[in-house]
């Protein structure tokens, strides 16, 4: 960031939630119209490509040989965009989608439970974590038919069983609403859904990092090198964890460990990342509309939330997501889930997909 007053820097931790506070007093109303059509993607026709691109993708994971055993990094390009998944385990498919600010890796925890009865796909999605490459748009109804585009054309998956959280939880919506036939189940992880009971305005008076990062160009001059990233995600993290300043407590320990949080300020210091994480949210208004217009949908839905959520969570969801046959918050845990409370996360995700009935089929696509 390249700011001074009077030659002296002021604290990042102050400025940055002194720009929160304006963001959220901007919140409704400014940032209307903001859909995210900052980068077109190429149009060429999706191809599978077999060697990582030349970054760390694996910088979390190649030295932990329990992991690799099971698990391999894949990338797959879809309509210009390089895709990031990393997959493994037996038997019938499983999906992961990832929410803001995070990766692929926030399922690390629940993989291995996952992989004993599943073979797993952990997506990054199309311009976040290591996938690289801009996106037509960061609406979540166009993110979800790049995702159509790896796993139904490239991967050759013909059916699975779909878990999504937070704005990952956008796309999963999406996915389930354009395609329907393809998703045994899903499970919806703490998202309240931009629509009919949720306009994009309203989303963002929930927290002040929904306002801040909805804005245009300000999140990216405040938040512009490594060092601002990490005291970002390490400031926010704790925020919206069990017993955090979001759920009425005084919680400033990060739910994530050291090495966690090294992960994810390695992807997000990359500008085009945190431009798109950005994006995700600057997108919300187009998200109501495509949200509000989505057929009904009748897959069969798990719902998760974080422990004193459900209540608001729920009501945004019913609207479209008519078969929500089993609905739960997720014991002391915070907004993350996975990684807060993990065996009843895989206890909820294993018991719910096991009694879909549907198996989940390969086509004769090929994936990397």
């Amino acid at each position: 960031m390249n700011l001074t007053l009077n030659h002296r820097r002021p604290p990042r931790r102050r400025l940055l939630l002194g720009a929160g506070v304006l963001a959220l007093s901007l919140a409704v109303g400014s940032t209307a119209g903001c859909d995210g059509h900052d980068g077109a993607a190429a149009s060429s026709p999706a191809t599978v490509s077999t060697a990582g691109p030349a970054s760390s993708y694996d910088a979390a994971t190649e030295h932990d040989a329990e992991f690799n055993a099971t698990f391999k990094h894949k990338f797959s390009t879809v309509r210009g965009v390089r895709m990031h998944y990393v997959t493994g385990g037996k038997g019938p498919a499983l999906v992961l989608l990832h929410g803001w600010p995070q990766t692929w890796y926030e399922w690390r925890k629940i993989m291995p439970a996952l992989a004993r009865h599943h073979t797993v796909y952990a997506l990054d999605l199309p311009g976040l974590g290591d996938s690289k490459g801009s996106p037509e748009s960061f609406d979540k109804k166009t993110l979800a038919r790049y995702v159509h585009g790896l796993l139904r054309d490239q991967i050759g998956l013909d059916r699975f069983d779909l878990v999504a959280h937070d704005l990952g939880g956008g796309v999963g919506f999406q996915y389930v609403s354009q395609f329907p036939g393809q998703v045994n189940s899903y499970v919806h992880m703490d998202y309240p859904l931009p629509g009919r009971k949720l306009p994009a305005a309203q989303y963002r008076t929930f927290s002040w990092h929904m306002a801040f990062n909805s804005q245009q160009a300000i999140p990216e001059k405040l938040v512009d090198n490594p060092s601002d990233v990490r005291e970002y995600l390490t400031a926010f993290y704790p925020q919206v964890a069990y017993g955090g300043t979001s759920f009425g407590g005084k919680r400033t320990r990060s739910p994530f460990t050291e090495a966690e949080i090294n992960e994810y300020v390695r992807t997000y210091s990359r500008p085009d990342v945190l431009h798109a994480g950005f994006e995700l949210y600057r997108s919300l208004d187009k998200d109501e509309r495509d949200n509000t217009a989505a057929a009904r949908i009748n897959t069969r839905t798990l719902l998760l939330t974080a422990t004193g959520s459900l209540a608001s969570t729920r009501p945004t969801l019913t609207p479209a997501l008519h078969n929500i046959t089993r609905a739960v918050e997720i014991p002391t845990s915070g907004h993350w889930l996975a990684e807060e409370n993990p065996e009843a996360v895989v206890r909820e995700i294993l018991s719910f997909i096991s009694k879909t009935g549907t198996k989940s089929y390969s086509n004769s696509g090929t994936s990397s």
